[in-house]
């Protein structure tokens, strides 16, 4: 999310999910200047794709995507913004492909990652 001023000068910026100030932390940004922390990107993944949870699609549109989609999404416990399955995954990808980022896929419990097509990429 942006504050600006009257004029549209953007004053700051911070994760929608969070809250954390860009420029102390690596975000990715989605539609409309909508942004995801490194933080709320691996809980929404843990608690997406290595946990299967998440409620499932209430008529909400995803933060970053602006669109509705019938899977699962993960809801900010801080704030009332949500993110579908899709744009978690282009994240994840978008930020392991970015070797300045550090950023690396949550493993699961006996250490392993998820890859395509073992039941997690829908």
């Amino acid at each position: 999310m942006h504050t600006t001023t009257p004029d549209g000068t953007v004053i700051e910026s911070r994760c929608d999910f969070c809250s954390a100030l860009y420029g102390e932390n690596i975000m990715i940004e989605g539609h409309q200047g909508s942004l995801l922390c490194l933080k709320c990107l691996t809980a929404a993944y843990t608690d997406l794709v290595l946990a299967g949870g998440g409620d499932a699609n209430r008529g909400r549109k995803c933060t970053m995507c602006l669109e509705e989609r019938s899977q699962p999404q993960w809801e900010s416990p801080a704030t009332s913004a949500c993110v579908c399955l899709r744009c978690i995954k282009q994240s994840a990808t978008a930020l392991e492909k970015d070797g300045e980022s550090g950023w690396a896929r949550p493993k699961r419990p006996d250490g392993t990652t998820p890859e395509i097509g073992d039941g997690v990429y829908t």
